[in-house]
């Protein structure tokens, strides 16, 4: 048998003191500076990636950061991890990593006194708040299907019995560009559990100057958090509850519809030419909630269309398929997004 008794308990989620949501998120603002102000002493620009992180957190969101190596990616997430007072851990995929490496597993545990036997659950690094699922792609799918059931339902299910995740749970998996040999890309089902697929960029001259002549590294530890677990969730409560206007969930759906090249005419002809299969329902759900956040960190009690255009590219860019044509042609998945925000209508 499984000895609970040897499991931390859960957390529960505290519960969220009755208040006016915009009055909660009047303070959310000021806060996302102080939390960029306080990163900054650690990470040189990076800002969009940062707010990408932050959008996917208060959205319930997963984020895929696609990027070379030596761009700092870790070392965000981890500052990121700190800044917000949340557990951390991290995870090096390898082809040789097994599925209990990431959720745990059973052992058989002796008790000298008694001799008696019993089987102990050991959690895996996937009981955290935050985790760095490092170079997710060079392990096989079998292990990669491992973090499923986690991404979508914040439980592990080992043995036949489920353990409820932390909350706030958010991965952050790493992916790198270039090198393709020895690698197991993801399936569509992972990729969608995604809510963005964020570039990782290089540095501009000015942050790269700073980065090469930055003489002393601050410790994580010297970091000052600037929010805690329980104001993430109050945020993230009243973020939830942000109003979007029929007019703005409806440019959202005829964006995500316009993906689909069999779509009943609703998509341009080009759609139909470079892509091979286009992006689900869930999308347009993933454009109006992370539209929520986004409006929510910039002092916005209203989600705007702009909120929609401006993430669109890193909601849409893993689930559009492209074809040989495309491929052909030279169309890179960003460029047929930027054509479709020009040519849908904001109504």
């Amino acid at each position: 048998m499984i000895d609970d008794a040897t499991l931390p308990p859960v957390q529960a989620v505290p519960p969220v003191i009755e208040r006016d949501p915009a009055e909660v998120l009047d303070q959310l603002a000021p806060r996302i500076r102080l939390l960029k102000a306080e990163m900054a002493k650690v990470i040189i620009g990076q800002e969009d990636v940062i707010m990408a992180a932050l959008y996917a957190l208060f959205s319930r969101g997963h984020c895929l950061l696609v990027g070379v190596p030596g761009l700092a990616k870790t070392l965000l997430v981890q500052t990121l991890a700190h800044s917000l007072e949340l557990a951390f851990s991290r995870i090096q995929f390898t082809p040789d990593l097994m599925p209990s490496d990431i959720t745990g597993t059973e052992i058989l545990e002796e008790d000298t006194a008694t001799g008696h036997r019993r089987f102990v659950f050991r959690q895996g690094p996937v009981f955290t708040q935050v985790l760095l699922a490092d170079e997710i792609n060079r392990t096989p799918p079998k292990t990669q299907a491992a973090l499923l059931e986690a991404m979508q339902e914040k439980t592990v299910t080992v043995a036949g019995k489920t353990y409820h995740l932390d909350e706030p749970f958010m991965v952050l998996a790493t992916q790198n560009p270039i090198e393709q040999e020895g690698t197991y890309p993801l399936p569509e089902a992972q990729l969608d559990r995604f809510l963005f697929e964020v570039l990782v960029e290089y540095p501009t001259l000015e942050e790269e100057n700073k980065v090469v002549e930055q003489h002393s590294f601050t410790p994580l530890a010297r970091l000052q958090p600037v929010l805690t677990r329980e104001e993430v969730l109050g945020f993230r409560q009243a973020i939830a509850q942000v109003p979007a206007a029929p007019n703005v969930i409806d440019y959202a759906v005829r964006l995500v519809r316009a993906t689909r090249p069999v779509s009943n005419g609703e998509a341009p002809d080009y759609i139909k030419r470079w892509i091979r299969w286009g992006a689900s329902p869930r999308a347009s759900q993933y454009l109006i909630l992370a539209g929520r956040a986004r409006a929510a960190c910039e002092g916005r009690f209203n989600v705007a269309c702009e909120d929609v255009a401006a993430l669109a590219p890193l909601v849409l860019r893993h689930r559009l398929i492209r074809t040989f044509q495309a491929d052909a042609e030279g169309k890179t998945t960003d460029e047929i997004i930027a054509q479709l925000l020009q040519d849908v209508a904001r109504e």
